[in-house]
């Protein structure tokens, strides 16, 4: 088991890690076109928990993987989900004026140039995946995970089900639904990526897997509850927004209460899967702890 200072250090060297990764993957800011370049650095580079590449780290030491193998996948999912921030944060969408306490891209340059931003870091995601290090056939699998994890049965599912169900009261299997597909499929991506790169036996995937969905669901109902009672300044963005905007949530629909207990029930199932691994799991277990008990 790791300690919570032990994760937190852990955390932020896979931060510093991936951070690294992204500078290199970026194109620089004085390249043509130098405003979208400055957009795309702005956004990928402006700080943040850095959670999805903690994930492919974490997984990565559990199933023994060098984390310089890790650097791709771990730079990829960090450009899709931050790719779906800026279009998230444009006035279409949630109409967001401040991301990590900062200006949001729309904001800081134009929205134009926001979505221009936003898709160029989508397809440098998948550049980057195509260009790693891993062998062609380890590479497509990665490239297909990732698609499915960011299309309309992943995040893009996710969020039009999320816009479509604005001012509608959800049943719960419904908000699990759309919020399995918003979040989770994302997060289970990065926990299963590096499990493409080693041969790992149809259990102990199935084990990733059944963790990975679980963690994501807890973590977006962690997310929805922080929302209503976390501290805008630990945030780096204003709470009460998806109530203003009548957004379906788990603490609007069952209460905060309720939400906290199934947050904690879908963490124990998390753990669960992961005590087969035995000590390898540690890292990853940790960082189950964190995702789910944060304040920020």
């Amino acid at each position: 088991m790791t300690s919570g200072s032990a994760i937190a250090t852990k955390l932020a060297g896979w931060a510093g890690r991936v951070e690294r990764a992204l500078e290199r993957a970026l194109p620089g800011a004085d390249q043509e076109p130098t405003r979208l370049h400055s957009a795309m650095r702005y956004s990928a580079l402006g700080g943040g928990k850095r959670i999805r590449p903690a994930l492919v780290y974490a997984t990565g030491e559990l199933l023994g993987i060098d984390p310089a193998e890790l650097d791709a996948a771990a730079a990829a999912i960090e450009m899709i989900h931050v790719y779906s921030l800026v279009h998230d944060d444009l006035p279409a969408m949630d109409d967001d004026e401040f991301r990590r306490g900062r200006l949001t891209c729309h904001r800081q340059f134009d929205e134009a140039t926001a979505i221009l931003a936003g898709d160029a870091l989508q397809v440098l995601a998948f550049s980057t995946l195509a260009a790693s290090g891993a062998d062609p056939a380890r590479r497509l699998a990665m490239i297909d995970l990732v698609a499915r994890a960011s299309g309309t049965r992943g995040m893009a599912g996710g969020q039009a089900i999320d816009l479509a169900a604005a001012g509608r009261v959800l049943t719960v299997p419904e908000l699990e639904h759309m919020h399995r597909l918003k979040t989770g499929e994302l997060l289970k991506a990065a926990v299963l990526l590096p499990a493409a790169l080693v041969d790992l036996g149809p259990a102990e995937r199935a084990r990733l897997d059944r963790f990975g969905a679980a963690l994501g669901l807890a973590f977006q109902i962690v997310d929805d509850l922080l929302d209503v009672t976390g501290d805008p300044k630990l945030l780096g963005k204003a709470t009460g927004a998806d109530e203003a905007r009548g957004k379906p949530t788990y603490p609007a629909l069952v209460g905060i209460e309720a939400a906290t207990a199934r947050a904690a029930a879908l963490h124990a199932e998390a753990a669960a899967e992961l005590a087969p691994f035995g000590a390898p799991a540690g890292s990853l277990l940790a960082l189950a702890d964190f995702l789910t008990r944060r304040v920020s």
